[in-house]
């Protein structure tokens, strides 16, 4: 996933390691709802997702657990963060790309809403904005904003836990991809990224 995109992260990169984890899953993602900023409670299949998650953070050699604020990343992160013996660092750039007034509806009712909207979004996905919301480019430059914030605890094998869309631009500024391979990225609920921000390798890991 190297390019000659370069990454917006500081440019001292003091990382080991970084684990990129997804919350557990939730009903709106069952529903196939866009959550956005807005917050949908996790499934029983969620739950199991966050104590997969936790069984595996007990076995890496971790020196912070940081977190979106967003209640399904916070739940999922928490038991995480009590299986590790760790306090929880809640940052808030973290957050998933605002879907502004798309979130909460599924593709069909958006295309009603919002007739032309997605397929104008297909064609320049990165800079394409949510209709009262952000764009990936904006999320890029949250994730940097965030990744800095981790960086300046002293960290170097931090594991991140927040969303689908902000990891990929989270992964982005690590490996300094080209926007459209991160867009193309899919993370499965039980799907860690080990990061390797220096050589650039990416390991996926099952939680």
């Amino acid at each position: 996933m190297r390019s000659t995109v370069k990454t917006r992260l500081h440019a001292s990169v003091t990382f080991e390691t970084v684990y990129l984890a997804r919350h557990g899953r939730t009903r709106w993602n069952e529903e196939h709802r866009r959550q956005g900023q807005l917050d949908s409670p996790l499934t029983a299949a969620g739950e199991g997702h966050a104590a997969g998650l936790a069984r595996l953070a007990a076995t890496l050699d971790l020196d912070l657990v940081a977190s979106s604020p967003i209640g399904r990343a916070r739940s999922t992160a928490i038991v995480c963060a009590d299986a590790v013996g760790m306090s929880l660092m809640i940052v808030d750039e973290l957050a998933e790309v605002h879907h502004g007034r798309m979130a909460g509806l599924t593709t069909t009712e958006a295309d009603t809403r919002f007739p032309g909207a997605l397929d104008e979004r297909s064609r320049n996905k990165y800079r394409w904005r949510f209709p009262g919301g952000e764009s990936y480019a904006d999320a890029d430059e949250r994730a940097a904003v965030a990744l800095g914030r981790i960086q300046d605890t002293g960290a170097r094998q931090p594991l991140i836990i927040s969303h689908e869309m902000i990891g990929r631009m989270l992964l982005r500024n690590l490996v300094d991809a080209d926007p459209d391979d991160a867009l193309s990225v899919q993370q499965p609920h039980d799907v860690v990224f080990r990061v390797e921000p220096l050589s650039g390798r990416v390991t996926e890991l099952r939680s």
